[in-house]
């Protein structure tokens, strides 16, 4: 039996190593961990695939860049969406006097956008791409729709679920069909590129948001970027349908399966493994959501309603392996690709640079607002200096890589100035500090996130068939919405166990009272004017839970820098071999 190449050198036959280097059946594991089947047997592509092969031996190169001017439009449209949703959130909670339940609020919905992104991939590559990107859309308009007209809290939650679903799934769709559509040498500049309405979104959004909230509200907000994005997104529908159907009519696209309505959807209840995806989601919803939960319960810790959410969690979780490994038809996981180091290193660095970043960056708006007296425009500049650091690092990441083919290098590199710019966090983030200080913090942390992020994506993509990449970004977005919701369960339980206790310690005796006024509403926080009492507490119990929250993520952050390290050193230019002729009118 023939061997592949080692993962990092070019295949003596001129194939696509993107393609060769991970294995399909785990049994064909080689000694430096390369994972080889072949790609070339079409009967083994699914019909999504073929769908976008189809598609791009098609179109012109004219439509190749107007289809990504496109996707960059909808890109920037959905980040600017991101960043004033980000910048109202606590004005939303406040108005129902839950200003506590901001952390609580993403926890499911970062969990369940992570675990929708594994079926989604599985969709995309059996649907279609089009079909992904309408459906995501889809459930962001409903999000946004009941984020316009909720009443209370719990709506306001299950809308915060559909939004970031949507928003995740859109993205994902978005990367995915970037990868499509480029080689893995300029993968990553695109990418890049992709990203760079942040560098306006930034500035853009939070001052949109501050309109909004002053001049109207948060609700009209919410429905004019519904109806926004959905404009921004009917373009690429039109260019993806045109294309396929074409593509149809040269019989490049087979006709449709043929199946009844009831035999389809038992063919995509098992092909999408929908038992799976119910247990992982509920299992790790229910063990990460009381960490935020349980200051509200009379017993605390002792309550029934939190001891059966962690017990039936981990049931849920082990019945997901249990089901997954004897019951399971099509398995919901792949399992077999955390048997390659590097693609395990590249995810398990994205869950711990996600986790230890929102341990202390929850609350962080509510923080710059209530204790230095930033307004939201401002204060989300100061936040948001994190993205736009990683953003502006971006193209130049890219285009070292394109240059030199290296992805390890560079992740090592910024791995130390991550952990530099949290450990100054520690020491900055006090109330009497300035904020030019907690802003050059922000910049090193967000540099160094943003390259270990794109590095890692990249490595994750490196590591497999061009045919499994949806299924890689998929596994790759799991890991950091899992990882982002175990920051936000532990960052949710600091501030509602610690804030409370300490604005009661810290209120003046006929004040103590207010306690959980105050704590529910961050406008009436801001209420009282600096050097007054009551704000003097409000800030030392800030002060306090924010320097805990931040040692915290330090703590973690050489976990990192261990998952770095195990990756191969692998060289893009190296496993690019006559991609572009395989796949049809790419870049």
């Amino acid at each position: 039996m023939a061997t592949a190449p080692p993962a990092g050198a070019p295949a003596p036959d001129g194939r696509d190593v993107e393609k060769d280097v991970v294995l399909s059946s785990p049994n064909a594991v080689l000694a430096d961990d390369s994972k080889v089947d072949s790609d070339d047997n079409s009967s083994n592509v699914l019909e999504g695939i073929k769908q976008v092969e189809a598609i791009t031996s098609v179109w012109s190169k004219r439509a190749l860049w107007t289809t990504f001017v496109l996707l960059w439009i909808v890109s920037f449209v959905s980040d600017l969406l991101s960043s004033v949703e980000g910048a109202l959130s606590p004005y939303v909670t406040s108005a129902f006097a839950r200003h506590g339940l901001l952390g609580v609020i993403n926890i499911a919905a970062r969990v369940i956008g992570g675990v929708v992104t594994l079926s989604l991939g599985k969709i995309i590559d059996i649907r279609g791409r089009m079909e992904g990107f309408i459906g995501s859309l889809f459930l962001i308009t409903i999000g946004m729709i009941m984020k316009a007209t909720c009443q209370n809290v719990e709506t306001y939650a299950a809308a915060q679920v559909f939004t970031w679903v949507g928003k995740v799934a859109l993205g994902f769709v978005v990367d995915v069909f970037v990868a499509d559509i480029t080689t893995l040498k300029n993968r990553s500049l695109i990418f890049a590129l992709n990203s760079t309405p942040n560098l306006a979104t930034t500035f853009a959004g939070p001052r949109i948001a501050q309109l909004f909230f002053e001049q109207v509200n948060f609700r009209w907000a919410f429905g004019a970027f519904a109806i926004i994005l959905l404009g921004s997104s009917i373009p690429v529908i039109v260019i993806l349908y045109y294309h396929e159907r074409k593509a149809r009519q040269m019989g490049l696209i087979r006709p449709k399966s043929g199946r009844t309505r009831l035999q389809s959807f038992v063919h995509y209840v098992i092909e999408f493994d929908l038992v799976g995806a119910i247990l992982i989601s509920g299992g790790f919803t229910l063990i990460t959501l009381p960490f935020s939960l349980v200051s509200s319960s009379s017993h605390s810790w002792r309550s029934a309603s939190i001891i059966i959410m962690i017990v039936f969690g981990v049931i849920g979780l082990a019945a997901f392996a249990v089901w997954e490994k004897y019951f399971s038809r099509v398995k919901f996981f792949p399992f077999e690709f955390l048997k390659d180091r590097t693609f395990l290193g590249s995810v398990l660095s994205h869950f711990f640079v996600f986790m230890t970043t929102f341990v202390w960056d929850a609350y962080y708006s509510s923080y710059l607002q209530v204790v230095h007296g930033l307004d939201i425009t401002i204060s989300n500049y100061v936040l948001n200096a994190y993205s736009l650091t990683s953003y502006v690092a971006g193209p130049f990441i890219a285009l070292y890589i394109r240059w030199t083919g290296h992805v390890k290098y560079p992740a090592l590199a910024s791995a130390p100035i991550y952990l530099l710019g949290t450990a100054l966090i520690v020491y900055f983030r006090v109330p009497s500090s300035p904020v030019g200080y907690l802003v050059m913090c922000q910049v090193l942390v967000g540099f160094g996130a943003g390259v270990l992020s794109q590095t890692g994506v990249l490595a994750a993509m490196a590591s497999v068939r061009h045919q499994d990449v949806a299924v890689a970004l998929a596994i790759y977005g799991l890991f950091g919405s899992v990882g982002s919701s175990v920051g936000y369960a532990i960052a949710g339980g600091m501030w509602t166990n610690i804030l409370p206790a300490k604005l009661y310690e810290f209120l003046p005796e006929d004040s103590k009272h207010l306690t959980a006024e105050i704590y529910g509403d961050i406008q009436k926080q801001m209420a009282y004017d600096f050097g007054t009492p009551i704000r003097n507490a409000v800030i030392a119990a800030y002060g306090d839970v924010m320097r805990k929250m931040v040692i915290v993520g330090s703590a973690l952050i050489p976990l990192v820098i261990a998952t770095v390290f195990i990756w191969r050193n692998i060289n893009v230019k190296k496993l690019e071999s006559e991609e572009k002729k395989e796949r049809g009118n790419v870049f």
